[in-house]
C-alpha cells in the first residue's frame, strides 16, 4: 500500500466497525466450516434488502 496525502482542510480517519455477537458467532462458524472441509461455507443474502420497483419510486416523493 501506498502513502495517501490528505488534501489541505480533510482528515482521514479510520475507526473499526464493532462486531455484534451475531456477527462474531456466524464468522466463528464460517471459520470452522472451512477448517473442517476446505471449502467456503454456502451464505445466504440477508432478506433486509428489498429492492425498489418502479412503482414504489413513483410514490416516494
Amino acid at each position: 500500500m501506498g502513502y495517501i496525502k490528505e488534501p489541505v482542510g480533510i482528515d482521514f480517519t479510520v475507526d473499526p466497525t464493532p462486531l455484534t455477537t451475531e456477527d462474531r458467532k456466524k464468522i466463528s462458524e464460517v471459520i470452522a466450516y472451512y477448517k473442517a472441509t476446505g471449502r467456503k461455507m454456502p451464505l445466504t443474502k440477508p432478506a433486509t434488502r428489498t429492492r425498489l420497483t418502479t412503482k414504489s419510486k413513483n410514490t416516494i416523493t
